[in-house]
């Protein structure tokens, strides 16, 4: 395969700073760790902390706009290279946008530092930073059909302003519609990436044929959610009818569903990359179909439902695929860790827990919290110490990257 990159010149860069996924990986999964332990402590009154809107709004924000768009950035930042043969950004421009992302993650926990308008100011610049440096390459050779993930950032951008105009403006905007609506365009996007490479790594990882390809299912289930999500986008200019909300989530989960049968994940169990990735989307349909029944039953919270999907979902499909990521990457073979099919399982685990006790443990929601916490610790700590010496280190294979 053509190096794309000059290897002597590269070897003077620093191994973190050689490639978009190297320190969005790593800094993403400590950040995890960390962003929820502070949680943790401020809504049990143990820490000072201060942050930018409160604990509540910290929270609901940094775990979208701090964990998973710097995941997201590190995946495109990457991924960017194989799509157009061009060296993806590294050394002074990707350090660039390290410090960009972490010094929006210090000044937003601590926003005495640099004032709450600056704080917001280098926040808000993160995304639109990474589009640029995404958008360049793939304009450069007319690539137009990857140049789709530049205005998804952008779009992104337009929710986290939504998310400091809750602060501003409560009565027009919601903080906790302006969540739901990230935590929708953060699964719109894993299931559009999911569904490109879902299929391919399963056939490749158990030697079987490649389930036969249906365009408009690929559409409807990509398609449901992208109307779910700018039905919560719009929610300034809407007034959002929780039937209609709870009726679209369901349908939703149903095609996920169905696509995902599709791929037989009964085939990839003694795989851990792949079923992993097949349980994290079957967190998916499965945290979009409570999350729609709680707009129907009073006996579901929609807070706690929400939480199967952005743990396990979410959470687990973003453990898998960096898992797998960064072996391709750092030039080792497909087999993680063995204690990382824990983390995989970990996470699944700290799902159910904070997604479903509440429901039969009202009265233990705190000790709920805490367990949910302490596994969520673990798996992404498992990722950090096994994967965080990968990523500081050259490839194993000599080549660039």
């Amino acid at each position: 395969m053509m190096q794309i990159t000059d290897l002597q010149k590269e070897q003077k860069i620093i191994p973190l700073l050689r490639l978009g996924f190297r320190p969005f990986f790593l800094f993403g999964a400590a950040f995890a760790v960390v962003a929820i332990f502070l949680w943790l402590l401020i809504l049990q009154g143990k820490s000072e902390l201060s942050p930018l809107g409160g604990g509540y709004w910290w929270h609901l924000h940094e775990m979208i706009f701090g964990f998973a768009s710097a995941i997201i950035a590190g995946f495109l930042l990457t991924a960017v290279q194989n799509w157009t043969g061009i060296p993806g950004i590294q050394n002074k421009s990707l350090l660039f946008l390290v410090i960009l992302w972490l010094t929006a993650r210090i000044t937003l926990l601590m926003p005495n530092l640099l004032g709450e308008t600056f704080s917001m100011l280098i926040d808000l610049a993160f995304l639109p930073a990474v589009a640029i440096f995404l958008g360049k390459p793939i304009i450069a050779i007319k690539q137009y059909r990857n140049l789709f993930f530049v205005p998804l950032l952008i779009l992104f951008t337009l929710v986290n302003i939504e998310f400091y105009l809750a602060l501003q403006i409560p009565e027009t905007f919601s903080i906790q519609i302006s969540a739901y609506a990230g935590v929708m365009l953060v699964t719109f996007l894993m299931s559009v990436m999911v569904g490109r490479v879902g299929p391919m790594f399963t056939a490749n990882g158990t030697q079987t044929p490649k389930p036969i390809s249906i365009p408009w299912l690929d559409i409807v289930t990509n398609g449901s959610l992208a109307v779910i999500t700018f039905y919560l986008i719009l929610h300034p200019l809407l007034t959002i009818n929780n039937n209609m909300l709870g009726g679209l989530l369901i349908i939703s989960a149903i095609f996920q569903a169905i696509r995902i049968i599709r791929w037989r994940p009964w085939i990839t169990v003694k795989i851990p990359l792949l079923w992993s990735l097949h349980l994290a989307v079957i967190f998916i349909s499965s945290g979009l179909f409570t999350i729609g029944l709680s707009y129907f039953s009073s006996e579901l919270s929609s807070s706690h439902s929400w939480h199967i999907l952005t743990i396990g979902g979410m959470g687990g499909l973003i453990l898998a695929m960096i898992s797998r990521v960064s072996l391709g990457h750092t030039g080792r073979p497909l087999q993680p860790p063995k204690t990382m099919s824990i983390a995989f399982l970990l996470i699944f685990i700290a799902a159910i827990v904070r997604g479903y006790l509440p429901i039969f443990m009202p009265d233990s929601i705190i000790m709920i919290y805490q367990a949910s916490a302490g596994i969520w610790y673990l798996s992404f700590g498992l990722f950090v110490f096994h994967y965080g010496p990968m990523l500081l280190k050259n490839r194993t294979d000599g080549r660039p990257g």
